[in-house]
Formats: C-alpha cells, sequence, structure tokens
C-alpha cells in the first residue's frame, strides 16, 4: 500500500461571507499574507523534496478559508499551480475545504476539471440553534445537500465537526456525530473549541458569556463521538489543532490561545481514554484476585494503552489494584489485545 502525504497549502480565510465567532483563520494558519501561484509551486517543490518513499501517494491541499468562496480567478491560479505537478505524475490529486453552502454542480464540475479529488466541508454542528449562536451563516440542511452532491459526483467526502462549541451539550456532539455517519464520508476531523485571540468568542469569553469547556470534558466528550466514527470505520484524520507557534498553550508568549481545552497532545489523551474503557471493562470481569496482568497488543498502540504520562496504568492501580505489564506481539493486529492473568492476591500471599 502506498503510504500518502498531504502538502498542506494556507489560503487564510479567503471566500468567507463572515466571521465565525470561534473563528480567526489568520491566527490559526500563522498565515498573514495571501498566497500566490509562486507560493504553490515552491511549497510543493520544498515537500517533495523532503519525502522520502518512492512509492508514495499525494495529495495539495488547500486549507484555511471556504476555497470555493474566493474569486475564480484565484482559485484558477491556485488550481493550476498545482495542477503542473499532477501533469508531471508527481502529484495524485488536490483535496479542498470549504463551506457546505459554497457547493453545487457548477462548482463541482469545475473542481473536477482541475483534478480535485477530496472536498473537506466544515461542519461543526448539526444543530441548528448552535450554528446560528456561532454566526455560521448556514444550516445543517446545506451539510446535507452538499454531502450528497459531493459523493454523488465521484469526490471523496470529508467532514469537520467541533466539541464546545456555545451553547453545545455533549448530547449534541453525539447527534452530530450520528448524524455526519449517516452522510458517509470517509474522514473527519474533531475540533475542540479553543478561544483564540480577536474573535467574537474571546469577548465572550472576557465578558463570562462564554466559558470553555474543560481538557477533561473535551477528553469526554470526544472520546465518545470517536468510538462512534470507529464503528463505522470512519477514518477520523485529526483530533485537535496541530500544535504551532500560534496554537499553544496560553501562557506561553506568542500563543494565539486565550483558553479552552488545549493540550500539545490531545489526540493520545482522547485515544488512550478509549483503550482505559476498553481495559478496565476486562479487568472488571476478571476474577477478583487478581493483582497483576499482562497486555499483549501491537506495537502501534502501546503508547495510548500505557497512557499519556502512564496515566492509564496509574489509574487502573489506584481503581482495580492491579498492575499492568505490557508486552509487544505485531502479530495480533492493531487495535486489538489480549489480557493474561500474571499474579493473584494468593500469589502474593504465598510469596510472603
Amino acid at each position: 500500500m502506498k503510504k500518502e502525504y498531504i502538502i498542506p497549502i494556507f489560503v487564510p480565510h479567503r471566500g468567507c461571507p463572515n466571521d465565525c465567532s470561534f473563528c480567526n483563520q489568520r491566527k490559526i494558519s500563522g498565515q498573514i499574507k495571501d498566497v500566490t501561484s509562486d507560493d504553490v509551486i515552491n511549497t510543493i517543490n520544498y515537500y517533495l523534496s523532503n519525502f522520502k518513499d518512492d512509492s508514495k501517494y499525494v495529495e495539495v491541499a488547500f486549507f484555511g478559508g471556504s476555497f470555493t468562496g474566493i474569486d475564480k480567478e484565484k482559485q484558477i491560479e491556485l488550481l493550476e499551480a498545482a495542477n503542473i505537478f499532477i501533469k508531471d505524475g508527481k502529484v495524485g490529486g488536490i483535496r479542498i475545504s470549504t463551506r457546505p453552502d459554497y457547493i453545487n454542480r457548477e462548482i463541482l464540475k469545475f473542481l473536477k476539471k482541475y483534478h480535485v479529488r477530496t472536498i473537506e466541508l466544515g461542519v461543526q454542528s448539526a444543530n441548528n440553534y448552535v450554528l446560528d449562536k456561532c454566526k455560521r451563516g448556514h444550516t445543517f440542511e446545506d451539510v446535507k445537500k452538499a454531502s450528497k452532491m459531493i459523493r454523488w459526483r465521484g469526490f471523496t467526502l470529508g467532514h469537520q465537526m467541533m466539541v464546545g462549541l456555545p451553547e453545545s451539550t455533549m448530547l449534541d456532539e453525539i447527534n452530530t456525530a450520528k448524524e455526519l455517519i449517516k452522510l458517509k464520508p470517509k474522514m473527519v476531523r474533531i475540533y475542540p473549541v479553543l478561544v483564540i485571540k480577536d474573535t467574537q468568542l474571546e469577548r465572550d469569553f472576557l465578558e463570562n458569556v462564554y466559558i470553555p469547556i474543560t481538557i477533561e470534558q473535551a477528553v469526554e466528550r470526544t472520546k465518545e463521538i470517536l468510538k462512534l466514527f470507529n464503528r463505522k470505520k470512519i477514518n477520523v484524520i485529526r483530533i485537535g489543532l496541530q500544535n504551532t507557534e500560534e496554537i499553544n498553550s496560553p501562557e506561553i508568549e506568542g500563543s494565539q490561545v486565550v483558553a479552552g481545552p488545549y493540550h500539545p497532545a490531545f489526540r493520545q489523551l482522547v485515544e488512550s481514554s478509549v483503550w482505559y474503557d476498553c481495559l478496565a471493562a476486562k479487568i472488571k470481569n476478571l476474577n477478583s484476585n487478581v493483582r497483576q496482568v499482562e497486555i499483549i497488543a501491537n506495537d502501534i498502540n502501546i503508547n495510548n494503552i500505557i497512557g499519556h504520562k502512564r496515566e492509564n496504568v496509574e489509574k487502573i492501580k489506584d481503581f482495580y489494584d492491579v498492575d499492568i505489564i505490557v508486552k509487544i506481539d505485531n502479530d495480533i493486529l492493531p487495535g486489538k489485545f489480549e489480557i493474561k492473568i500474571i499474579k493473584t492476591h494468593f500469589d502474593f500471599i504465598e510469596n510472603k
């Protein structure tokens, strides 16, 4: 199987008709100046020169704004620059991110002409009340219509959703995930809401109108959503904003994050929490005299089994008085594990 690479090119805040309350794409992307065709060519060349695999599939991704909402001439300029590499066989296709209300038949026909393969829609929530509170400017009906058109015309569909939006509950977010599953995306991104400087959300936060969810709440909500997507084998390609100089802890100088559930290893916190639930359920079903178990799993899962800073191992010790030994066996499929009882209370008593 070919390894997939994405070359990200940020087109900050182009094409958006309004400012969503949580959004400041220039701060989130770290990109201030407008992108030109030369920028696209230079960026692609830079990434291609650093990819090591000879057998690979490469996509150029235009992120940051609503790509299909920017001036048509600008779209053509950027797409034609990327198409140079498609014609040379160095790049396999293009992906874009956009708003669901900026998709129609004519736009999709245009994108197909320029070898766009994947379209990610900023959904954020399936609750129209929450969308209105965030000043999204579209409804979930727009999401459903756009998603169906994208799939019917042979594009790969992606969705982006958020947890912790103003007045959004955990139930809202679980329902959003369920509604997205019905639309059959191939991939999903999940972002906890961070309060970014120079946004309406920052003003609401400073006036105590908006209270961000905690790290613990964000992990718990995202974990349940991740389980839903995993069950349907929908690839969750990102959990949390990428850590950059601008997107960092609020305590760090230069960070554009004012408040919210920021963590540099947010995805690991979520995935480790999923693993903890699995391990705890297995251990609860074991004989109550168990004192030590061996968890055998694929190397790819070991860090999440142990947990961030050994959190899972310590929690199971505290709650169940059971010690965990972790063993690697790559014959076990990723996502699976075996558990063996090593010692019981009676073994400890006999050794005394």
